[in-house]
C-alpha cells in the first residue's frame, strides 16, 4: 500500500487550490466578457444617438442666425409701424377736434340766421 506522505497531501491541496483559483479566474473572465459586450452595446447606442443628433442639429446654427436676423427686421418694422400709428392717431384726433369745431360753428351760424329772421318776421298780434 501506498503510504500517504506529507508531500502527497500538500500536492493535493495545491492542485485543489489551483483548480479553485482557475475556476474563479474563469468566472471573472466570463463576467468581464459579458460586461464588455454590454459596454459595446451601450457605446453603439450612444454613437447612434450622437449621429442622429448631429443630423438633426447640423443646420441649427444657420437657422438660428436666420431667425435672429428675421426677428431684428421685424423689430425695426414694428418700430416704424408704431411711429406711423402714432401719426395716424394724431391725424384722427385732429380730425375729431376739427369736426367738433365745425359742428359748433355750424350750429352757431344756424342760430344767428334764425335770430336775424325772427327780428324781421311779424308775429301775429294777440287779440
Amino acid at each position: 500500500m501506498l503510504k500517504v506522505t506529507p508531500d502527497l497531501n500538500m500536492l493535493t491541496v495545491v492542485v485543489i487550490l489551483n483548480v479553485l483559483i482557475s475556476l474563479l479566474c474563469f468566472y471573472a473572465a466570463w463576467r468581464i466578457w459579458k460586461l464588455r459586450r454590454a459596454l459595446a452595446i451601450a457605446a453603439d447606442a450612444i454613437s447612434s444617438a450622437e449621429r442622429n443628433t448631429h443630423k438633426v442639429l447640423n443646420g441649427a446654427p444657420t437657422a438660428i442666425e436666420r431667425g435672429q436676423s428675421g426677428v431684428g427686421g421685424l423689430r425695426e418694422r414694428y418700430q416704424q409701424l408704431e411711429i406711423q400709428w402714432q401719426r395716424v392717431e394724431q391725424v384722427l384726433t385732429l380730425l375729431v377736434v376739427l369736426q367738433r369745431i365745425w359742428r359748433l360753428a355750424w350750429k352757431s351760424s344756424i342760430r344767428r340766421s334764425h335770430s336775424r329772421r325772427s327780428r324781421y318776421v311779424q308775429r301775429p298780434s294777440k287779440g
